[in-house]
């Protein structure tokens, strides 16, 4: 193994895992994408790297500057992993009920939070950001929902190597949060082999299930319209939170993948397309570890009470 230039080297290249064992149809083949092995643990590392890298060269971002953002998690991290190595000063807004592992992971890279409502889930963290940002022009404000180096990332990284690896593929599924990951790869696998299937996982309209979005709550990220999101997605399927929690599960319990919850989400859209189609292979996004959500327990505790739960913590 050689050794590479900096921890940014590290980001993607991330194996396939098959969980075909997963499969409710024996025609068919499930296949893990392991977002979690980046180095800040998700697949939001990729479009961190891109927004940063091209703020730097368009001049947006210079020595000394302060970047703001809004997450819930993943994206802050990945953000404030690189702003640390490469000397800026970062400011995350989240909403206050995520889980304490991402909070705590924040303060290890030297992020300031700065909390909004829970109950206003990651909207209001969204606006909060867009507040501040035109209270002081002078931070760098990436705005992830709208940067189309967001779903550039996937197009250029993700997309290729899925294709590389599994040229067979005859679908690709992905939670619908920031929409980048569909968008990036949803184009660049449909310019490459058009008959591929790109398939969306949301939530119910009114249910919990944040890292995912249910585009009918009143937000549609810009770079989900940017991209052609209308025209690109062949479908979705609605994936509730105990359906998610269940397919985590099962995920870390039959096959050992110990993976966040956005994840079982994901699985758990691809077992049901799995049902629908006569034989094919699936693609699915695990977008982050299971590390993060310990202290929810989300693994371990009542699925009733977990479930409950997931209506006031942010799980995802």
């Amino acid at each position: 193994m050689t050794a590479v230039p900096s921890v940014l080297d590290m980001i993607g290249d991330t194996p396939l895992v098959d969980v075909s064992v997963l499969s409710p149809n024996p025609s068919v083949r499930i296949l893990a994408k392991m977002e979690g092995q980046n180095p800040a643990g998700s697949v939001k590392d990729r479009i961190a790297r891109q927004m940063i890298l091209e703020a730097e060269a368009d001049g947006t971002l210079t020595e000394g500057k302060t970047i703001i953002e809004p997450s819930s998690g993943n994206t802050g991290i990945a953000l404030a992993m690189i702003a640390r190595i490469r000397g800026y000063p970062i400011k995350i807004v989240m909403p206050e009920n995520v889980s304490i592992e991402r909070r705590q992971m924040l303060e290890v890279f030297g992020a300031e939070i700065i909390l909004t409502p829970g109950a206003e889930g990651s909207n209001g963290a969204v606006r909060r950001a867009i507040e501040l940002s035109e209270e002081h022009p002078d931070w760098v404000f990436l705005y992830q929902y709208a940067n189309e180096a967001n779903p550039r990332a996937h197009y250029t990284t993700t997309g290729p190597e899925i294709l590389r690896d599994c040229p067979e593929i005859t679908h690709f599924v992905a939670g619908l949060g920031t929409s980048g990951t569909l968008m990036g790869v949803g184009t660049y696998l449909r310019e490459h082999k058009p008959d591929v299937k790109i398939m969306a996982v949301e939530p119910p309209l009114g249910e919990l299930v944040e890292g995912l979005r249910n585009l009918e709550e009143g937000y549609i990220p810009p770079v989900y319209e940017k991209w052609g999101g209308p025209d690109l997605l062949d479908g979705k399927r609605i994936v509730r939170p105990r359906e998610s929690i269940e397919w985590t599960r099962r995920l870390v319990g039959e096959c050992g993948l110990f993976a966040g919850i956005s994840s079982g989400a994901a699985l758990a859209g691809a077992a049901r397309i799995a049902q629908q189609i006569d034989e094919g292979t699936i693609v699915f996004i695990v977008c982050d570890g299971g590390w993060k959500y310990l202290s929810t327990g989300v693994y371990t505790d009542d699925l009733d009470e977990v479930s409950e739960k997931a209506a006031k913590i942010i799980y995802f």
